[in-house]
């Protein structure tokens, strides 16, 4: 499995969305240059990330995003299954009824675990803990 370039873009947006905090609006340009985001791709994110309920959109020139939630309530799981879907490694486990033998497989059952143990890796982790850490600020550059 590997992560989209949308996933990624989510995860930053959010990011530093919770780095300013809950009903703090910030324009899509700063997010762009901050996150290092496209500002069309960004466009295109934020309203995936507003139908899930995790961000309010306000429209015009002095419109941008905020986060609807407290960082701590959303976990990194949660910002990629928004974008690419339920975590699963194979069809076998995704859509079981594609493969004859899935539940009798050996390695349908690796695939299972494995899948399981990164969607709870990723569940454990929320934005807060993401966005106070010193090591994530400081790599969303200032384009001037």
């Amino acid at each position: 499995m590997r992560l989209t370039r949308a996933g990624e873009y989510a995860v930053r947006c959010m990011v530093y969305l919770a780095h300013k905090g809950k009903g703090i609006q910030v324009s899509k340009q700063e997010i762009a240059e901050r996150a290092d985001i496209p500002a069309h791709f960004l466009a295109k994110i934020a309203q995936d990330l507003a139908r899930a309920g995790m961000i309010a959109i306000k429209q015009g020139p002095k419109g941008g995003y905020s986060m609807l939630k407290n960082p701590e309530e959303i976990s990194l799981l949660e910002v990629v299954e928004v974008m690419i879907g339920e975590i699963f490694l194979n069809d076998c486990v995704g859509r079981p009824r594609t493969c004859k033998v899935s539940r009798q497989c050996s390695v349908h059952k690796v695939w299972e675990e494995a899948r399981n143990q990164l969607r709870e890796t990723l569940a454990k982790v929320n934005l807060a803990d993401l966005s106070t850490s010193e090591s994530c600020i400081p790599v969303f550059p200032v384009h001037n």
